[in-house]
């Protein structure tokens, strides 16, 4: 008996309306996410999933706090990426003492990192900010962002692998390496960048060879065609990869060796033949005009200073450029092989550590060159 005093429903009654309430807790979801063994597809400003992407009325979820500092963060890097690299080629082009290598490179370099930072990194923002990571710009305009995507990240790869090369020829063979052969080299080198950083790109478009759009799911993304991963990203980084490792292993070991012949020559000799060999310590320099005599007691040549400034900036350019490209490039190999998925916000973080690698470029070059410290000055100080 109950307080209210009615009676107790029958026990069929109660039996049928648990089997109700079970069958409702088991239902499955329908439509094709029901299908998908993976996490729901969110970016790094993203967080709500499809089912959950917007409230009722149709309108899309409130930002939250964190999302728009990500926001303001990755508006600035693109900012930032684009005006420095501008700067970087404004400065080359108006300097003639730059219209020489391996200014070109630089520019090279330049040209490819403003390209990410104006066609490449803001669609990829309208993608983040959109619920799910879902592209709502169209067929064609995505085969166009991810064809700009792939050429423009490809080709700033392989130009720092060409200035890591034009760096140890001048180091090891400055010599044999002239400005002629210079000119022509980096030339050659540049061609040969744009070259495969467009075959790689433009290869799914021309040979079939998988499909970047996926219109049920509102997908866009590089294809994913196993073959394609491998062709992809060897073609785009790890053979770079391997030619700047081997380059600045080459660089270590000449500096090495050249360390070495320098403490052996220096060594300490018995107290008569250091008088007798004193005199020859003075060095005789000759300029165009008159004969300087430069004594150099100690330290480095000018040569040496220059080189060893080469081999650092080298080490730096490699070192950001495989911390900021290898998480991405790894997961890109081994997704389609195993047939599995990150979570997407790793994903993400891994697709724009990538891009900031465009950011990090020109400070590079700048920082261990004076000369362009002094053309920005000049250029800003004529400016005013």
């Amino acid at each position: 008996m109950s307080l209210s005093g009615s009676r107790d429903p029958p026990p069929r009654a109660m039996e049928a309306a648990n089997l109700s309430v079970a069958a409702t807790s088991v239902a499955l979801p329908q439509g094709p996410e029901a299908c998908s063994m993976g996490p729901s597809p969110s970016g790094v400003v993203g967080s709500t999933t499809a089912g959950d992407s917007a409230l009722p009325g149709g309108r899309e979820p409130p930002f939250s706090v964190f999302t728009v500092l990500v926001v303001t963060l990755l508006v600035l890097l693109i900012a930032a990426t684009f005006l420095w690299n501008l700067l970087v080629l404004v400065t080359i082009l108006r300097v003639r003492a730059f219209h020489r290598v391996p200014h070109n490179l630089v520019a090279s370099t330049a040209v490819s990192d403003v390209l990410v930072a104006a066609l490449v990194m803001p669609l990829s923002l309208v993608s983040e900010l959109s619920a799910g990571r879902r592209w709502r710009l169209g067929r064609s305009l995505c085969h166009v962002w991810i064809s700009f995507d792939v050429l423009c990240c490809t080709a700033s790869i392989w130009n720092v692998a060409a200035i890591a090369l034009d760096r140890y020829w001048t180091i090891t063979r400055h010599l044999q390496y002239t400005l002629r052969t210079r000119r022509r080299a980096s030339a050659l080198m540049i061609a040969l960048t744009w070259a495969l950083s467009a075959l790689i790109a433009l290869a799914p478009l021309l040979f079939g060879w998988g499909e970047a759009y996926d219109a049920r799911r509102q997908r866009c993304q590089v294809s994913q065609e196993p073959s394609y991963a491998v062709f992809s990203t060897c073609g785009a980084f790890y053979l770079p990869l391997g030619v700047v490792l081997f380059v600045y292993w080459k660089i270590y070991k000449a500096a090495k060796f050249r360390f070495g012949r320098r403490r052996r020559a220096v060594l300490p000799l018995p107290a008569p033949v250091q008088v007798k060999e004193a005199p020859h310590e003075a060095e005789m320099v000759f300029t165009a005009r008159r004969p300087v005599v430069a004594f150099q007691m100690s330290g480095d040549s000018w040569r040496e200073q220059k080189e060893k400034r080469a081999a650092v900036m080298v080490g730096i350019l490699i070192g950001v450029f495989v911390l900021c490209w290898i998480p991405f490039f790894l997961a890109e190999l081994i997704s389609p092989l195993c047939a599995c998925s990150l979570p997407p916000i790793w994903k993400s973080i891994f697709l724009w550590l990538g891009y900031s690698n465009s950011f990090f470029n020109p400070l590079i070059y700048t920082a261990f060159n004076k000369n362009y410290n002094n053309a920005f000055k000049s250029l800003f100080s004529k400016q005013r």
